[in-house]
């Protein structure tokens, strides 16, 4: 057998079971055993993959007229591969201006941008290879019809060697392919299952392709998207051969050597890629590898900028991307970069935005909706709708869509250099910003020793090297049909477990899809707990959402900082969570959180203006407060609680001593603006501004807790002589109350009952307390002119307000309050 096809058949030996894996899924027709395949092998181990691969030996005792005809088999057996692999890229490229032509019609088959996905960078290599076969048949040429090594006379085969390390020299080309490969593929399964047009498209393009055994082949599309991954891998093979039977006082010896580390070089640097990881060589022989790239806002004196951010395992680069649209090669311009030796990370809480910044946020999600909804209308209308109107269309809302990625993000994070330099980057999404700070944490440090990068080369080289291809913009993804979710999404957080010590827990949650409303929630903060326990419900309206994303955070002491304990992220599967509540638990270190989901889906409505404004928590019923939050105690009054319990039971004259009123006055604006700031207040503010802020809330309630229907039973109860009887009256009363009054009243009672429990410290016992209260939960009906006042005298009146509170108070056997809505049909399970 031929060296060259002994090299083969070893190489498909020896590589990796993921080979064997792809061929046996994209040429069923072509592979008949089967083997079975570890799936996080296969992920780890790329087709690219060249360190398992063992080439055989070639005997160095050869003479040198046996070596010459060796190399010239070698050499024809290269010639008829490129022959085969350019009919398979022509084959490939056939459907190519079909699809385009159709993209530009009614109905197109795929659209523009999926075309140039599924196509990417195919004819630039069929040019190259192309410009190969055709310099290397040339080459070849006089000695075709010859006997090999009859022919030779004496004289060396032609040189070749410059050919080749023009070839290898381009292979930049294929990282782009290799880039865009999972995406090709992906578009291309999607659209055989689904559309049958395609399907025929894909059949038909099916011809058999003639090989070098002059037995024809037969291949599917996906197959023929597989190969140019297979020949980069044959290119450092057959080089290596090749090398092996070229004398080294031949004139292609030395071109054929750097051809060789030229492309073992660049496959090198492709199964890093697979392991997502980057590299330059640098001039000192060390290589800069890239750790992670991705888009970011960055934040300066002119204002906001999308900016192509790039991390090496020295530096930050930070680029601008440039001629990225249709017909214009990317490229890159630098902005700037820090070292990663000595930098200084700061994160905090989300920036306010201006009220005029709020608004055209409000706007533009509204225009972007109505384009959204226009689109799919036109996307099912079908004949009358060109493609030109469906392409316009999407370009409006990517531009709209690039503005709010520029314009939304409010989590900053600061960089400072050791040399006075810093920079201020803005996050949408505290997932990617904890990504982020992650992997610089990784690298960062003061023994880091910084190489002076030459900048014009290490942006350049960016094209090259990017793991991302541009912003994630929702409008930039191909169409899939009804995949992702639409509607509502209700997240229910119940409780956490698995803390070490006590700890102020919270659990923020995002979602992907179009942003036309806020896609993100958070829970209040559990203050100092083993166990935190929310039972908190969100509704979140969603369009094309896959996936939430769920993170747990620790605040500190003074309430100003936090840290990302753990995060996670659960794929949506709308077959188990619809129209269901579906149980699951999340796993985030050493935490688990107990979480339920129900996906609902329906039209969307469009977002309004006034969406963004927070419904304000003073002066408004109770049980509308509630209802809005999903829960049956309002947050308010479970954060003020949870806040003087953790640092107010031993503060004298608790809840009788009132705080400063601009400190009440300020909590009280930041409960009707900023749930999340008041929380955050809560911490700073002195103790007993927090119990004058929920004295404040009961006492501005439009109606008090204890419904004022109650107060002439409750007065008569309390006449009732025999205890048994009154405390079975008070009870039957308090359960007459409306769900939110209740639960709300007893979740209060417990608490007073906590704080009396320190009365020697304190010097509020239980009476103190219901003299406080009294007033504020039991109030007499409003007397209206004409009808007939209160049986119960006036100056009676705090008598019974205290009183009601106080024999409530008194009870060892109160019920145990409910703070969130009872879930419907709940069901267990954690396989989501």
């Amino acid at each position: 057998m031929e060296v060259y096809e002994e090299a083969m058949n070893y190489l498909q030996t020896q590589i990796s079971g993921i080979t064997v894996k792809a061929e046996r899924e994209m040429e069923p027709n072509l592979i008949e055993d089967v083997f079975e395949v570890d799936p996080e092998e296969a992920f780890v181990t790329s087709p690219l993959h060249t360190e398992s691969i063992d080439l055989p030996d070639t005997p160095t005792n050869w003479a040198p007229e046996v070596m010459l005809e060796r190399r010239m088999v070698v050499l024809k057996s290269i010639l008829s591969s490129e022959h085969l692999y350019l009919s398979e890229l022509e084959t490939l490229l056939t459907p190519m201006k079909a699809l385009k032509a159709a993209a530009g019609t009614s109905q197109p088959v795929l659209t523009s941008q999926q075309v140039q996905t599924v196509f990417f960078q195919v004819p630039e290599l069929r040019d190259l290879h192309h410009e190969f076969y055709t310099g290397l048949s040339t080459r070849l040429e006089p000695q075709q019809g010859q006997t090999p090594g009859l022919e030779l006379g004496g004289s060396q085969p032609p040189p070749v060697g410059d050919l080749f390390l023009r070839m290898v020299s381009q292979l930049g080309a294929y990282r782009g392919f290799i880039d865009n490969y999972e995406s090709a593929v992906e578009i291309v399964r999607r659209c055989t299952q689904s559309d049958q047009r395609f399907r025929t498209l894909a059949e038909s393009m099916m011809s058999s392709i003639k090989g070098a055994d002059n037995c024809r082949t037969k291949y599917t599309f996906e197959a023929l998207l597989y190969k140019p991954l297979d020949r980069v891998t044959k290119t450092t093979l057959v080089l290596h051969d090749l090398l092996k039977h070229t004398p080294e006082d031949h004139p292609d010896h030395a071109q054929l050597q750097e051809a060789l580390r030229i492309s073992s070089s660049f496959l090198s640097g492709v199964n890093e890629e697979s392991q997502r990881k980057r590299a330059v060589t640098l001039s000192t022989g060390m290589r800069r590898q890239l750790i992670r790239d991705g888009f970011v806002v960055d934040v300066c004196e002119s204002g906001r900028s999308l900016r192509h951010l790039f991390l090496y395992t020295d530096l930050l680069l930070c680029t601008k991307m440039k001629g990225a649209s249709v017909g214009k090669q990317t490229h890159y311009r630098f902005v700037w970069y820090l070292p990663l030796a000595g930098l200084k990370l700061c994160w905090g809480s989300e920036q306010e935005r201006s009220v005029e910044l709020q608004y055209r946020i409000s706007t533009m999600r509204t225009k972007m909706f109505q384009l959204r909804q226009e689109h799919k209308q036109q996307g099912k209308g079908g004949k009358g709708v060109a493609a030109r109107t469906l392409d316009r269309s999407r370009r409006k809302m990517q531009q709209i869509e690039h503005w709010l990625s520029t314009n939304t993000p409010v989590l900053p994070l600061e960089l400072h250099s050791s040399s006075g330099k810093s920079h201020t980057l803005m996050l949408s999404s505290l997932y990617e910003l904890e990504e982020w700070r992650e992997a610089i944490d990784k690298l960062r440090g003061d023994s880091l020793e910084t190489i002076p990068p030459d900048l014009l080369t290490l942006t350049n080289s960016c094209v090259k090297l990017r793991m991302t291809q541009h912003p994630h913009l929702q409008s930039l993804l191909p169409d899939c049909g009804e995949q992702g979710l639409c509607g509502t999404l209700s997240v229910a957080v119940h409780s956490a477990c698995g803390l070490q010590e006590p700890a102020s827990l919270y659990v923020c949650l995002e979602v992907d899809g179009y942003e036309f409303f806020d896609n993100k929630a958070q829970t209040r903060p559990c203050l100092s707990s083993l166990t935190p326990q929310w039972d908190e419900e969100f509704s979140l309206q969603v369009d094309g959402a896959r996936c939430l994303r769920v993170l747990s955070v620790l605040q500190t002491e003074s309430g100003q900082r936090w840290s990302v304990q753990g995060r996670s992220s659960i794929q949506l599967d709308p077959s188990l969570i619809m129209k269901k509540w579906k149980k699951t638990t999340v796993c985030m270190n050493q935490v688990e959180v107990h979480l339920s989901l129900k996906y609902t889906p329906h039209p969307l409505d469009p977002p309004s203006s006034a969406s963004v404004q927070q419904h304000p928590v003073f002066n408004v019923p109770i049980g509308d407060l509630a209802q809005q939050e999903g829960v049956l105690v309002p947050h308010i009054v479970r954060s003020c609680t949870e806040e003087v319990e953790r640092r107010g039971l031993e503060e004298v004259g608790i809840y009788r001593i009132s705080g400063a009123a601009n400190d009440i006055q300020t909590l009280k604006i930041a409960f009707n603006t900023n749930s999340r700031d008041a929380v955050s207040r809560l911490r700073a503010m002195d103790v007993n501004a927090v119990s004058g802020a929920l004295k404040l809330y009961f006492r501005e309630l439009p109606e008090p807790l204890i419904p004022a229907e109650c107060f002439q039973s409750l007065a008569a109860a309390l006449d009732i002589p025999d205890m048994s009887s009154r405390l079975e009256t008070m009870l039957t009363i308090l359960q007459s109350c409306p769900d939110v009054n209740r639960n709300t009243f007893l979740f209060l009672l417990h608490h007073l009952k906590r704080v009396a429990e320190k009365q020697e410290v304190n010097k509020m016992s239980l009476m103190n307390l219901a003299t406080v209260f009294g007033p504020s939960l039991v109030r007499p009906p409003q007397v209206v002119l004409g009808q007939c006042g209160p049986r119960v005298d006036i100056s009676q009146e705090v008598v019974v307000q205290v009183q009601v509170v106080y024999f409530y108070l008194q009870c060892n056997n109160l019920p145990t309050p409910l703070t969130s809505m009872p879930l419907d049909s709940e069901e267990e399970g954690t396989d989501l």
